[in-house]
């Protein structure tokens, strides 16, 4: 006997008319929910194009839903039972399409049936192990959403409802199969029935029943019976849709096409120059931009980006998921709500854009622009800043070119002695304000320069021409002094007529490599961090020195702005260090706490972010903390001091460690 079933047994085909009926109904109302929802947002929010690179755009999009890759990756335990519970589902769904190609068109048009034989078997087991995953997965999930609830984990009778009806169209799908094999396979066909395990568990109990006034002549019956029930369950799950935070299963893979494909973190560059514009960040909820708005839709409230943000962490009032939820909640209200009614000024600066929440969220929610627009508007048009202090380093980077208040003309003292190029140079190292002024980062430059020269590097530097890179300006929010900036120091670096650019900042590195070509930096003169330029080069160091423990604090500008991690390590690994691994690391590192413009402001509400990150360097017990990072090194030599530890630690930068030890 051929290995297949008869599709929808005991039914007939008489029932199908009102089960298509039933299924555009619940179409159809799945529509009007989703068109409620997207009223809100028609006609809000700035333009911006986010459907080009479509090729790209698709394969971000397979990566991060089909295959979960965000979710698995920055969910845990957690994340991989939801990958577990969707990967179920697309089983179950492409199970249902095929049964519908075969009995609709392939059996009707043209009398071919496929779900036959070997293939009919892989089809069954996989169907009846796609929904077991499942409902162990969302057993699971609803256990640690409503039982083990999280502190602050939003949820709601619609959540109650999905799960509900989700776990009944489950169990009921499995009724059905246990129902039908207890009347046509069980006993008479077994090793056909061994194909679908969980549907043989449950007609095993059916079967059992038989002593208990069921007979097996009732069993079309009831199968029938609990055919419609699972029916008209599963449209009620799917029609919830539209209308619960269940639409996400929509938003989500929407929100990763329209993902900024740009380098992570690039901001939009304003044209300052446009007479027409009346309005320079975002004041109310209709200045944001449309994807601003679109996320609030896709947002699960999962309350990951609120766990993992260095500002919420050390109780700042910054909320991350929170300011996503208030602004998708106050469309229904019109785009006109101002933004500091969603979340307070304290709130809007308290933020490092570290871009942890953007890491961790996977729905590709993008918070940090968001809070930059807001900024914006705060500074461009309302003249307000985080405190006096910032302030006065505004007008520092304006008067003097650099926000620590010192003479342009001292910017390259620290440089004296060391027999820099001025002509002919193979690399222009762009130094920097902390690295210029700030005496323990011109230790930084002066061996960095010393690993150079040993390699026989020629490496100049501009001087007093040289300018802050205007990057902590323009993640305060101030974009004018920004671009001002920038473009007195494209003019400067292009009088050199250097072709390679050395920068020793992350922060530097980032602005000038990435956002300076939107001002006009030739497309010609490569940018690069001291961090992947040294590592390059590691096969060129010899190190004699005993080995040592040190620990290393990934950068948020090297880290998750540019996707350096590896290089660091083998290049410390090369020198003799045995690193040992703080706590949070690699994609998911906790800011020093200078991040966003933060290095200019003082730190008044909270815990000190420094002092959180200085224990987690201490824990590892290591000898030497090693950065990469001026403002990393500032805040992590206070961090790692206030605690009093036992152990003391020592920072250094990754250059002053390769100076050390060749």
């Amino acid at each position: 006997m051929e290995s297949t079933r008869e599709i929808y047994w005991n039914v007939g085909r008489e029932g199908l008319v009102d089960m298509y009926l039933l299924a555009l109904a619940t179409a159809g109302f799945i529509f009007l929910g989703m068109y409620r929802f997207w009223s809100r947002l028609a006609g809000n929010g700035k333009p911006v194009v986010r459907t080009d690179h479509i090729r790209a755009r698709l394969a971000f999009m397979a990566r991060n839903v089909l295959f979960q890759g965000k979710t698995i990756k920055t969910g845990g335990v957690g994340g991989l039972a939801h990958a577990f519970l969707f990967w179920g589902f697309c089983i179950l769904t492409i199970g249902t399409t095929l049964v519908f190609i075969q009995d609709d068109f392939t059996d009707r048009l043209f009398g071919f049936k496929f779900l036959t034989g070997g293939f009919y078997l892989l089809f069954s087991l996989a169907l009846d192990l796609g929904g077991l995953f499942a409902m162990l997965a969302l057993i699971f999930l609803s256990i640690r959403r409503f039982i083990g609830l999280p502190e602050g984990y939003d949820t709601g009778f619609g959540d109650m409802l999905i799960h509900i009806l989700l776990f009944l169209a489950l169990f009921t799908g499995f009724m059905v199969e246990g129902a039908r094999i207890a009347f046509t396979e069980y006993r008479s066909n077994m090793e056909l029935a061994y194909w679908s395990p969980v549907g043989l568990f449950f007609a095993g109990m059916f079967d059992a029943t038989w002593f208990h006034g069921i007979l097996p002549s009732e069993l079309p019956a009831i199968h029938k019976a609990l055919w419609w029930i699972h029916l008209y369950i599963c449209m009620a799950f799917l029609g919830v849709i539209g209308w619960t935070r269940l639409r996400h299963v929509i938003m989500i893979p929407a929100n990763f096409i329209y993902a900024d494909m740009e380098q992570n973190g690039k901001l939009v560059t304003l044209d300052l120059e446009d007479e027409n514009a009346q309005q320079f960040g975002a004041a109310k909820v209709g200045d944001l931009l449309w994807k601003d708005l679109f996320d609030s839709g896709a947002c699960v409230t999962c309350l990951r980006c609120q766990d993992h943000c260095p500002a919420h962490f050390t109780h700042k009032p910054l909320d991350p998921m929170q300011m996503v939820k208030d602004i998708g909640g106050s469309l229904s209200n019109g785009a006109d709500t101002p933004l500091t009614e969603l979340m307070s000024e304290d709130a809007v600066w308290s933020c490092l854009t570290c871009r942890l929440c953007q890491q961790v969220c996977p729905a590709q929610v993008e918070h940090v622009p968001k809070i930059i627009d807001i900024r914006r508007n705060l500074v461009l048009m309302e003249g307000k800043f985080p405190g006096d202090e910032v302030v006065r380093a505004m007008e520092s980077i304006e008067i003097s070119g650099n926000p620590l208040g010192y003479a342009p003309s001292l910017r390259g003292d620290w440089a004296e002695k060391l027999e820099l190029s001025t002509e002919n140079m193979d690399v222009l190292y762009f130094t920097g304000c902390y690295a210029s002024y700030d005496r323990r980062n011109m230790k930084v430059a002066r061996s960095f320069v010393s690993v150079l020269q040993k390699l026989g590097v020629k490496v100049g530097i501009m001087g007093k021409k040289e300018k802050c890179c205007g990057e902590p300006a323009r993640k305060i929010g101030n974009e004018y002094l920004y671009q001002n900036m920038a473009k007195e120091n494209i003019e400067a670096i292009h009088a050199t007529g250097a072709k390679k650019i050395l920068t020793t900042c992350p922060h530097c590195y980032f602005t000038l490599d990435k956002e300076y070509r939107d001002l006009g930096l030739d497309p010609a003169v490569e940018v690069e961090h001291h961090t992947t330029f040294l590592a390059a080069l590691s096969d060129k160091f010899n190190s004699g020195n005993d080995p040592i423990n040190v620990t290393y604090h990934d950068s948020c500008y090297m880290g998750r702005y540019s996707g350096v991690f590896d290089q660091p390590r083998a290049l410390l690994a090369s020198l003799g260090a045995r690193v040992l691994e703080m706590e949070k690391n690699r994609e998911l590192s906790f800011c020093c706490g200078g991040g966003g413009g933060r290095i200019l402001a003082e730190e008044k509400l909270g815990i000190r972010v420094n002092n959180t990150r200085g224990l987690m360097a201490l824990e590892t017990e290591a000898e030497v903390l090693v950065s990469n990072c001026p403002f990393c090194m500032a805040m992590l030599e206070d961090g790692v001091a206030t605690p009093k530890p036992v152990k003391k630690i020592r920072c250094v930068d990754l250059a002053e460690f390769l100076d050390e030890r060749i």
